[in-house]
């Protein structure tokens, strides 16, 4: 009818949250592009106006994100980037995806800077994810700070590897030397890896599991295979040593 025609603002259901992407990531719960745009559209295919108030609309959402050509974020404080919180990577991530799905290629991705309002700059997502990548990810001083929180530092890195392939999965972000230097950074740097396995070896089992999902779904496609092969070894080394802990813990 008329009025649902002219839905443009959607959402979640009434009194829930979330675009559902993160526990379709974390559960493996998807497959293709699909998967992930069809978890996207039941959680925010909802319509809200003067009149109705979180209408299920799923046939109006894919029309709209079918016409979309440009999706933009805008962030106004640098206390946060866009490999560490999953906000990001859910919903810009989940709507360049569904738009993906919905058309067979990606919208034009924009990443608007407003921290400093006198100096807003728009970049290209793939340039932001360049720059927080370089500037914070692997920055040696950011790393070095996160080893002085212990247990919850090591969390932290791996949560922003989840990120990471959060927004690859979504968005196609993130580049192969990017996984590279993170292995690099994260997995193989001996005073990093014997961090993680002081402080939280299962953040470490964490970061390789999800190295290797990428590699087995084709967002990292080229992985140098002796890298690869040190990924895969180090994982069956945590696998075998933290199933030892627990049943030294039980007993």
């Amino acid at each position: 009818d008329r009025a649902s025609s002219l839905y443009r603002i959607f959402g979640s259901k009434p009194g829930t949250y979330g675009a559902g992407i993160l526990a379709a990531l974390d559960e493996r719960n998807w497959e293709t592009v699909e998967d992930l745009a069809e978890v996207y559209t039941a959680w925010g295919g909802y319509a809200y106006t003067q009149k109705d108030f979180g209408v299920s609309a799923r046939p109006q959402f894919r029309q709209r994100f079918s016409q979309i050509v440009v999706a933009a974020k805008n962030q106004d404080t640098r206390e946060h980037d866009i490999f560490d919180s999953d906000d990001y990577m859910q919903y810009h991530g989940g709507m360049i995806a569904t738009v993906r799905a919905l058309t067979g290629s990606n919208p034009r991705q924009f990443f608007g800077d407003n921290s400093d309002p006198s100096r807003a700059r728009v970049r290209d997502l793939q340039d932001e994810a360049r720059r927080v990548f370089r500037s914070r990810v692997v920055n040696p001083k950011w790393i070095d700070s996160m080893k002085r929180h212990g247990y919850k530092g090591a969390f932290e890195l791996s949560a922003t590897v989840d990120y990471m392939f959060g927004y690859d999965a979504t968005a196609q972000v993130v580049e192969d030397w990017m996984y590279e230097d993170v292995t690099e950074s994260y997995v193989l740097d001996p005073e990093t890896q014997k961090f993680f396995q002081e402080s939280n070896p299962w953040a470490l089992r964490s970061i390789v599991e999800r190295l290797l999902e990428a590699v087995e779904r084709g967002l990292w496609a080229e992985p140098p295979p002796e890298m690869l092969e040190k990924l895969k070894e180090l994982y069956l080394e945590l696998e075998e040593d933290l199933e030892a802990r627990q049943e030294g813990a039980q007993s």
